[in-house]
């Protein structure tokens, strides 16, 4: 696959080493803001957050106009907006669109076996349609058969850090970051079989302790029987609206076509060259999107608890995201001839090479606690943001920046979009999740081992 830089005909460079890092502000303050004003202002952000968005985006864009060519401004913002922002939300959008529209019903008994068994699905689930769809698909369920117990908090803890996180490893379906690293250049099926190994190690020992701690803690809960389960057992478990199964297959289909499917032909558009697989893709992920709208029966949606509000606010932050980590990626393009040639020392050996086991931790801890997705852009544009490059003598670099940003968006609520939405299902549902420093302690406690463990196997120099 082509990688949008190249797609691009005429685009004039912006010169990273020439800038200093106060164009970074803008990026950082969009990225503070969403960490930290739904923690501090609620109301405010839920409210203001679109102009919050812009307020960071004008902050860059106007002096940027003011002080670069105008060929060069016009250059940047097509090409972030064009080859990096549409299809990212357009994709996000078919997804969430038509997971929505699948309802599971029915009510089972929340034994250890069902639990770790759906949490397996759940896994498998994430790199197929992505960690936000499997987690509105199967949070619901999940929490029906656990109504009845004493102890369900950590059911939904270990959903996150699975299903809402580390399954969405193996496909750039799977979580945005993958999906950006495919834009970049990425082949489709190259995390699947290159992250296999680390998801897998992972994935293993977080079942095996969750089936410890979930059969200890059931042992004690002796009154969990269905007669006084507020939704009582059945045993068939429904779903409806199963049109959207093969929608699933649509969007696959069409991404992997855009990644093998080159026809030689593009349309210019804004100085920028699109080439038409591309086009073909996102015009087939928003007809599946329009199709599973009309095709899903009328009220499914809304007993899904399905609305538009977490879309729409993805849609705005990105927007400014794309724009603000324009000057970001050109300075980290510069490497040691630009203004982050600290964090370049940080992450690279006296003699040039990469540090995977840095990358994997600097890519995770800022992951942890900012948007995964832009995370991810900033450390493969570290590493020098070529592909080929990448995906050959760099691929264990590449692997360790993706492991970071997949794996470590678990380690808080706002590491990762589903994992404040899952946290809101769940307490409506009356389970008393625990606060952002009380999850963090259930993070630290269980996933920092399980990363250190994964370092030492994987990433050791």
């Amino acid at each position: 696959m082509q990688t949008p830089g190249l797609a691009a005909e005429g685009h004039a460079s912006l010169d990273g080493a020439a800038l200093g890092p106060i164009w970074a502000l803008p990026f950082v303050g969009i990225l503070l803001s969403i960490a930290l004003a739904p923690l501090l202002a609620a109301k405010f952000w839920h409210h203001h957050f679109g102009k919050v968005a812009a307020f960071w985006a004008l902050t860059f864009i106007v002096p940027f106009a003011a002080s670069h060519a105008s060929g060069v401004v016009a250059s940047e913002m097509t090409h972030a907006i064009l080859l990096d922002y549409v299809p990212f939300v357009i994709l996000l959008t078919a997804l969430f669109t038509i997971s929505g529209g699948i309802l599971v019903t029915g009510n089972l008994h929340g034994s250890p076996r069902l639990n770790t068994t759906f949490l397996a699905i759940g896994t498998f689930l994430a790199s197929v349609i992505g960690t936000t769809g499997a987690s509105m698909v199967l949070i619901r369920p999940l929490l029906r058969a656990n109504d009845g117990r004493r102890h369900n908090v950590h059911v939904v803890v270990f959903f996150i850090f699975l299903v809402s996180n580390i399954g969405g490893s193996l496909t750039p379906l799977g979580d945005p970051p993958l999906f950006l690293g495919y834009l970049r250049g990425v082949s489709f099926f190259w995390t699947a079989s290159h992250m296999l190994a680390e998801m897998g190690f992972a994935v293993l020992i977080l079942l095996a302790l969750f089936w410890l701690v979930d059969s200890y803690l059931y042992k004690g809960d002796h009154d969990f029987r269905g007669v006084i389960d507020p939704t009582p057992d059945t045993i068939r478990i429904g779903i409806t609206g199963k049109i959207n199964f093969i929608l699933l297959l649509v969007v696959v289909g069409a991404v992997l076509i855009s990644g093998s499917w080159k026809p030689g032909i593009s349309l210019p558009v804004f100085g920028l060259q699109l080439e038409l697989q591309n086009i073909v893709r996102d015009l087939i992920l928003i007809g599946a999107a329009i199709a599973s709208l009309f095709l899903t029966p009328a009220g499914l949606r809304e007993k899904n608890g399905f609305e538009w509000g977490p879309m729409l606010e993805v849609g705005k932050l990105f927007a400014a995201i794309f724009v603000t980590i324009i000057p970001v990626i050109a300075m980290l393009k510069a490497a040691e001839n630009g203004a982050f040639a600290p964090l370049v020392a940080l992450v690279t050996s006296p003699d040039g090479a990469p540090i995977d086991a840095m990358y994997f931790w600097m890519t995770g801890i800022l992951s942890s606690f900012l948007d995964n997705a832009p995370t991810y852009l900033v450390f493969f544009n570290l590493a020098g943001g070529d592909p080929a490059e990448l995906m050959g003598p760099l691929a264990r670099t590449l692997v360790a920046i993706s492991c970071g940003a997949v794996f470590m968006g678990a380690n808080s609520y706002i590491g990762n979009a589903p994992n404040f939405m899952v946290k809101a299902i769940a307490e409506n549902a009356g389970v008393k999740m625990p606060s952002f420093f009380g999850y963090m302690a259930w993070s630290i406690g269980i996933l920092v081992p399980v990363f250190v463990l994964v370092t030492f196997v994987f990433f050791r120099a």
